[in-house]
């Protein structure tokens, strides 16, 4: 089993399904409402080991009703939870409006994740023993930081989500082997006008990237290499939250497993793809079986 450290949030979403996300100043009636457990770092976690990865699990949760779930929910995905503290206070949240073609907005509150200002006892350890090692940008800067800088430091693969999208500090990209940003991310840290001109940009950062799509695929592109488009499987989508978390863990499982690139980001397209057809972030996400069926299906289909 690849082994995988997670470095992030934990939160739990507030989710309120609508026709149309309301406009600035307007009031609209939704559809339903859910409480469902996510944060980056807890959905990525999530994703990878139920793609059939080792994962551990550091981050932070609230002493409010909130935590006991979060933390159950990782425990039943399979998540090594030992590393997750609890921190008085509240647990964070994110407020999800899920519009009817599935896409959504979202506002964070960090809550215990502002908590998690440094290293503790046994996460560097953590980081060492992994493969790989997944951070984004729901904790604090100095932590994701310092992360990443612990990982370099053992020859650790190390994953960047540069999301919530903010300037990345140069000691976070010398230590950061592969960025996956979506559209909005990549055009908005380099500045290019499209996905193809920023996943070239990003090179100019990190040695290698990854650009998500949704539904038109991913671009892939390093350092002394021309890019690489993968198509995304055709589905109906029903809510995108924790797409790109699902990719990014099934991800690092196929490429710790040694799975060429193509065929890498191949899986994880289809683990996305499974994942937009159910509601919710780390509920939607698949098991490494449906997986295995999905990336069959579509090869068979010859996409």
């Amino acid at each position: 089993m690849t082994r995988i450290a997670v470095l992030g949030s934990t939160n739990m979403d507030l989710v309120a399904y609508v026709t149309a996300a309301p406009r600035r100043g307007e009031t609209v009636t939704g559809l339903a409402f859910r409480t469902v457990p996510g944060g980056k770092g807890a959905n990525q976690a999530v994703a990878a080991a139920r793609a059939g990865g080792d994962v551990a699990m550091i981050g932070a949760v609230g002493t409010d009703e909130f935590g006991p779930r979060l933390r159950t929910s990782l425990d039943s995905s399979g998540v090594d939870t030992d590393l997750l503290r609890t921190t008085e206070g509240p647990s964070g949240t994110a407020h999800i409006v899920v519009d009817a073609q599935g896409g959504n907005a979202i506002v964070v509150i960090p809550g215990a994740n502002a908590s998690v200002t440094h290293l503790g006892p046994g996460d560097e350890a953590a980081i060492a023993a992994a493969e790989a090692l997944l951070l984004q940008l729901e904790l604090p800067m100095a932590t994701v930081v310092e992360g990443a800088s612990a990982a370099r430091r053992h020859g650790v693969r190390t994953v960047l989500t540069p999301s919530p999208v903010q300037p990345l500090p140069p000691e976070l990209l010398a230590a950061t082997d592969l960025l996956v940003a979506n559209e909005y991310e990549a055009t908005t840290l380099t500045g290019a006008a499209d996905a193809k001109a920023a996943v070239r940009a990003l090179l100019d950062l990190v040695p290698a990237a990854v650009v998500t799509l949704g539904a038109r695929g991913s671009l892939y592109a390093a350092r002394g290499g021309e890019p690489l488009a993968v198509a995304a499987p055709e589905v109906t989508a029903v809510d995108t939250t924790g797409a790109g978390d699902t990719f990014v863990g099934a991800l690092a499982v196929a490429l710790g497993e040694g799975r060429t690139t193509p065929d890498a980001l191949a899986w994880a397209s289809a683990a996305a793809a499974l994942s937009v057809q159910r509601p919710g972030a780390a509920t939607s996400m698949p098991y490494r079986a449906e997986i295995d069926a999905e990336s069959a299906r579509d090869d068979g289909a010859g996409r």
